[in-house]
């Protein structure tokens, strides 16, 4: 099991009780009728955002997740440069045979139960990393830099 040294153990869960509750926020958010149908929403999407995340950030979140999706998250080989928010459903969509709607949908299910994991602090770490449109994808206001 994975342990974060910020929580203390009894505050911890097994992993795969950790990730059936991880599962069941994103079958809830995303209003889907299976839980299979949620794993492959969180496997699709975080293997994006795999793709998109790197350095501290991208550890961290490894960490906050439940191993399971930590490790969807962590094979992946991160791009050079991070997609835009619209070219990233653009990219799920295209790899995964679906709608953009049902991408963007997906990703809005998904991110919900990330942030739950993660906490305000290291998800608005992660969106600085990103392109400011991915706030969007993650339920908030677009971040603009400060005057």
């Amino acid at each position: 099991m994975i342990t974060d040294a910020r929580v203390p153990l009894t505050h911890q869960q097994p992993c795969s009780t950790a990730y059936e509750q991880m599962l069941e926020k994103v079958r809830y958010e995303g209003a889907y009728p299976t839980r299979e149908r949620a794993e492959e929403a969180v496997r699709v999407v975080l293997a994006g955002l795999g793709r998109q995340l790197t350095g501290d950030e991208r550890g961290d979140l490894a960490r906050c997740l439940p191993l399971e999706a930590a490790r969807v998250l962590t094979v992946q080989v991160p791009d050079t440069q991070p997609l835009a928010g619209r070219d990233f459903i653009k990219d799920l969509a295209t790899r995964s045979g679906a709608s953009l709607a049902t991408t963007r949908w997906d990703t809005g299910a998904v991110f919900a139960a990330v942030t739950a994991h993660a906490g305000p602090d290291l998800t608005n770490r992660v969106l600085q990393q990103l392109p400011t449109d991915w706030a969007l994808l993650f339920g908030q206001a677009e971040l603009t830099p400060a005057a």
